[in-house]
């Protein structure tokens, strides 16, 4: 005999539900071996119900279901695939006279035949089916699926009550729909624990995907006899007919629940959750409805699966988006911890969470629900210890970390993204305690009836229990919610690693600027300092009072400071004229002549800064030894522009003290001779000639330019002009050479926003040329310098074949352009989009005009 254990609470996860020796009542079973030859057991209510006397088993199947059934059942078995698919018959008459709906399927050795009486308005299945299926089809939003699957099944099977039931990361089942008779008490929203549906019933519905219980207090049928010749009992994994765990019945029972009926929804091949159906007097549901219910089950699982991946797929597209928004911003701004801190609020929509915190640089800054700055340097340290610089997440915190019981109801759950390699700096998202806000919904007065296994088997307690066990516990973190921080770790680590890079170049750069500025400023200094006192030294004229030595003294100096801020002004370039005004103002005196003569000339930053050092430097030296030193002196300054677009300055002294050429050079004779050569490429000589200093000096005509008016003239008409007259074609493609990813990305928005999508974007010259040689661009932006090269080759290409383009420095200045592409538009970087979309759609005209001419 099988050996039986008592059932009871401590023992049901291991009840052995699909052999349960019996069925319920409101049909009867015979099972035969594997051919359907020979009946071999039954249910004890089998002639009862088929409404015939003797013996069954070892009796062949014609002689209980008659030939014609018979036959039909075998030829319908052979086309089952496989248990979890019962071949269907409906209205098969027997030698009885009573109609049968008949379901029969193989499994294991044996054929399992179940047999019902017929429902006199028994629907087909298939049209039942689609009268259901047909109203879910058009549902683009899963919520609204779930909701409306409970009251398309409610309404066709006139339950009392329809729940989809939804089963978390741990086990527990949570109420997400419910429609329901008006005088019951409400379970929507509320959990249970995952002991009330134990692993064995959870593996059975993944099997069997519809269950049906006629009466819950009904008598379970033996089957005859319980245990085959080899000592094996009979299993009903397969079976509609199959019994009840008597526990499951006392928890309906205690529930007041006399019927139900379950429609498993399996989504990726795992459990998802029922569609749990609850009636408060015995029913047992027609076959021709059950298996409509079943089909609709399978295509509300399929359709379920369809909008979770949609929704998962946009909400890391949104994500995504999220991410690409925060890398521009980042691309734009020096001030990374600043950026980050502002930001928290956008970052917290990466994914569900209650409150999001920064800890970087050991300060703590936090939006929404979040523990204490107090706990944060030792949560850091802890999240360093386990998430070995990866994502780490946690959604009962407290159990790794004691001092989290102490905040769990606002953070009981963690997930750190890491902002770099060491254990330091975190990006954390904060998840509330699941239960704090969850009520029972239902009536408070609410009696339930109590078996004899207690009140853990009633609705109220069992939710009870849910509590006690999620207690200090968050709603878990998914693998989307896991995919989508390593994301954001991967984009804000390379922000920080980009941005440390940039610091650390910055810095040794200001090293290098300080020392210079330092030196310059010293000499500077001593410049300035013995120009003052030489104009506070020069006697008074004859004739004049104090009062008008102090008010020339005061204007000189001011004249003086004048100067000196217009050169510190002068970082975007400027006039030659202005800036020789600006140096030589201080020592225009009426005793003393400053003749200046020439073209009007526009000088870009690096001529500009390395043209005022020079000026700066023979201006003061006229001061204080040369032509300006003395009452009578004179200092003519003639410019003009060479035939190849050079700039010529002459500088001439006359009427000073006598010259002769210095004993050693110090820094200002070193500053005057090598710094137009060496930093611009020009030319400079200086010519000490007894009756006073002559110099010549050449600025190379890629530092030289039309005046800014002139400029900013044409460019206002042009560019309106280009503004209204042009617009991009859809299908323009440009050519992006950019070394950086982040500067790429940012000019890529630009030109989508210009309404360009199509761009090839190349980091290298030899990158560029391949993608050349795989297709030509309609127009192309290059970065003149790339680090390790300079984008020129591509520019000799694009030329050669007569596609337009433009440059783009972060230098401010021309320098690196051959004369050959003088003419070429400079854009400056950071990428400006109105000045981007003037320079490429005056590329693109210009182009159109040489095409035509």
């Amino acid at each position: 005999m099988l050996n039986k254990t008592a059932v009871n609470l401590t023992n049901c996860d291991r009840e052995p539900i699909h052999i349960p020796g019996s069925i319920q009542p409101h049909g009867c079973l015979i099972a035969c071996d594997a051919n359907a030859v020979t009946c071999l057991r039954h249910s004890a209510n089998a002639n009862e119900t088929l409404g015939r006397d003797g013996e069954i088993n070892g009796t062949p199947l014609e002689a209980i279901l008659g030939d014609r059934a018979a036959h039909d059942l075998r030829n319908t078995l052979a086309t089952v695939g496989s248990g979890s698919r019962p071949a269907l018959q409906f209205g098969v008459q027997l030698p009885s006279g009573r109609a049968f709906d008949i379901a029969v399927h193989r499994h294991k050795s044996s054929t399992i035949i179940e047999l019902e009486p017929a429902s006199s308005d028994a629907e087909q299945p298939l049209t039942l089916a689609r009268s259901l299926i047909g109203r879910l089809g058009d549902i683009e939003d899963v919520d609204r699926l779930i909701n409306q699957a409970a009251r398309l099944v409610r309404g066709l099977l006139n339950y009392d009550r329809v729940m989809v039931y939804r089963f978390e990361a741990d086990g527990a089942g949570k109420v997400v729909s419910e429609v329901k008779r008006a005088d019951l008490e409400s379970f929507l929203g509320q959990y249970f624990p995952a002991s009330d549906i134990p692993q064995q019933a959870r593996s059975l519905y993944l099997r069997n995907t519809i269950r049906i219980i006629s009466d819950a207090s009904g008598e379970r049928v033996p089957v005859v006899p319980e245990l085959d010749a080899s000592g094996e009992p009979l299993d009903l994994s397969f079976a509609h007919l199959r019994s009840v765990s008597p526990i499951h019945c006392e928890y309906l029972r205690n529930m007041g629940v006399a019927a139900s009926m379950s429609i498993s929804v399996i989504v990726d091949g795992a459990l998802w959750g029922l569609i749990a159906c609850h009636h408060y007097s015995a029913r047992s549901l027609p076959m021709a409805k059950r298996v409509a219910a079943e089909m609709f089950g399978e295509f509300f699982s399929l359709h379920l699966q369809a909008l979770k991946q949609k929704r998962t797929l946009e909400t890391a597209r949104i994500a995504r988006q999220a991410i690409d928004g925060f890398l521009k911003l980042a691309s734009r701004t020096a001030d990374l911890d600043a950026l980050l801190r502002d930001n928290l609020p956008e970052l917290a929509k990466l994914m569900p969470c209650d409150g999001v915190g920064l800890w970087k640089d050991k300060k703590w800054t936090a939006v929404g629900s979040a523990p204490a700055a107090d706990y944060i340097p030792d949560l850091s340290r802890h999240v360093g210890t386990v998430a070995d610089g990866k994502v780490w997440a946690s959604h009962s915190l407290s159990q790794g970390f004691p001092d989290a019981e102490d905040f769990s109801r606002d953070a009981a759950g963690l997930l750190a993204v890491p902002l770099s390699q060491r254990p330091k700096d975190y990006l954390f998202f904060f998840r509330k305690e699941l239960v704090q806000t969850l009520n029972w919904a239902g009536n408070p007065d609410k009696v339930y009836e109590v078996g004899p296994l207690g009140d853990r088997l009633t609705p109220r307690k069992s939710f009870a229990i849910w509590k006690e066990t999620v207690h200090m516990q968050s709603q878990p973190w998914t693998e989307a919610d896991r995919e989508i921080a390593e994301a954001a770790r991967i984009a804000l680590v390379e922000i920080v690693l980009h941005h440390n890079e940039l610091v650390a170049e910055e810095r040794d750069k200001a090293d290098v600027r300080q020392r210079m500025l330092n030196e310059e400023l010293n000499h500077r200094v001593k410049n300035i300092l013995a120009v003052i006192k030489s104009l506070v030294g020069h006697p008074v004229q004859e004739g004049r009072g104090l009062r008008d030595y102090v008010e020339a003294l005061k204007g000189r100096i001011q004249a003086l400071s004048f100067a000196h801020d217009q050169v510190v002004r002068g970082d975007g370039g400027g006039a030659l004229a202005d800036l020789l005004n600006a140096e030589l103002s201080p020592y225009r005196t009426p005793s003393s002549t400053v003749e200046l003569a020439g073209p009007a000339v526009w000088l870009d930053a690096r001529a500009f800064s390395v043209m005022a050092l020079v000026l700066h430097e023979m201006s003061t030296n006229a001061a204080k030894y040369g032509a300006l030193s003395k009452a009578g002196g004179t200092v003519s300054i003639s410019w003009k522009l060479l035939d190849g677009g050079d700039c010529e300055l002459l500088w001439s002294e006359t009427g000073g003290p006598g010259v002769s050429p210095p004993m050693r050079f110090g820094f200002g004779a070193a500053l005057v001779d090598r710094s137009i050569p060496y930093d611009l490429g020009g030319e400079s000589r200086v010519d000490y000639n007894p009756d006073g200093i002559n110099a010549r000096f050449v600025l190379p005509a890629r530092h030289v330019a039309a005046p800014v008016e002139t400029r900013r003239h044409e460019d206002a008409a042009g560019h309106a002009a280009s503004v209204k007259e042009t617009g991009f074609d859809g299908d323009l493609r440009v050519l992006l050479v950019e070394d950086q990813m982040l500067i790429a990305m940012d000019a890529e928005n630009m030109l989508a926003d210009q309404g360009i999508s199509n761009v090839s974007v190349a980091a290298s010259a030899a990158d560029a040329l391949q993608k050349l040689r795989a297709g030509a661009p309609h127009l192309a932006v290059l970065d003149i310098n790339l680090g390790e090269g300079t984008s020129l080759p591509v520019a000799e290409e694009l030329s050669r074949r007569g596609i337009p383009f433009v440059f783009a420095t972060g230098y401010g200045d021309k320098s690196l352009i051959p004369s050959a592409f003088a003419d070429v538009a400079v854009v400056c970087k950071p990428y400006n989009a109105d000045a981007l979309r003037r320079a490429l759609t005056a590329a693109l005209q210009s182009q159109n005009r040489r095409t035509t001419a």
